[in-house]
């Protein structure tokens, strides 16, 4: 494969970066489906436009690569060879020949707000988040699909290491809700029984053990407790500010009446008014 592709990008016969009738460039294909050495080849070809985007979905190889885990793909793309030029805090190769390069910006989004580090966040795939996050030209607390963060969707999704690499960085708010419901990475880590990122996000001060979503009024407690995660109830309930009575917008129940219509008590552990 590699050796027929370049052999036909060293006959510079076509436009390298025309879109075929799918609406995509050569350079997204081989990004998307992780050929390396495609990618390496097509990248040293002078008029490549390393950040063109896809016609369907307005999609770069760098977001392609970095949704679906190509990190060697990545590295490439973010190669020293290409400068991103709204960057304030650092740039990529050299700044004599700004002017005479073509760039990459890391932080694009596509038509539906995904950046490259949200599509790589909500996947799993670690080592690409921290490769984004490096250079500090990414915003790590942008908002994609339903206006969830890297943090919603890696808390929501149970990606532990993941969550730990966006929460040590200080511009990241880990209490931001979502657009379709009003959802904390919180809540949706309560929801899903991710008890281990429960007790990550529940270290931070910033964060608000019983803020209720914007839909329904439902607290990560009611949460937990409708879907039965019994350690995660117990968390909550030790955490000041948590109360256990709230009744929800909807229905006016409070957790333990939420836990006795799903025929469970959770072994005592919400307490009764």
């Amino acid at each position: 494969m590699a050796e027929v592709a370049g052999t036909l990008i060293k006959m510079d016969r076509w436009d390298v970066n025309q879109r075929d009738g799918a609406g995509v460039t050569p350079l997204i294909w081989a990004a998307r489906y992780g050929h390396e050495e495609v990618v390496r080849l097509l990248l040293q070809k002078k008029d490549i436009q390393p950040d063109k985007q896809d016609a369907e979905y307005g999609r770069t190889a760098l977001s392609w690569a970095a949704g679906n885990g190509h990190e060697g793909v990545v590295r490439l793309v973010l190669g020293p060879r290409f400068v991103n030029p709204g960057s304030v805090r650092r740039r990529w190769g050299k700044t004599a020949r700004v002017l005479y390069r073509l760039f990459v910006n890391p932080d694009s989004s596509c038509e539906c707000g995904q950046t490259p580090l949200l599509w790589a966040a909500e996947k799993g795939h670690e080592g690409i988040v921290r490769l984004l996050l490096g250079p500090n030209d990414v915003n790590p607390d942008s908002s994609g699909r339903h206006g969830r963060t890297p943090l919603s969707w890696a808390a929501g999704n149970g990606l532990e290491e993941v969550v730990r690499l966006l929460l040590i960085r200080q511009n990241v708010n880990p209490d931001t809700r979502d657009w379709r419901g009003g959802l904390t990475p919180l809540s949706w880590a309560a929801e899903k029984g991710h008890e281990r990122i429960v007790k990550l996000l529940l270290r931070r001060k910033d964060v608000n053990p019983d803020a209720a979503d914007t839909k329904y009024g439902l607290t990560p407690l009611y949460w937990a407790t409708e879907k039965g995660h019994e350690g995660i109830v117990k968390l909550l309930l030790g955490q000041k500010g948590v109360d256990p009575d709230t009744p929800d917008a909807k229905y006016g129940l409070t957790p333990l009446s939420w836990a006795a219509d799903k025929g469970s008590v959770l072994n005592g552990a919400v307490r009764p008014s």
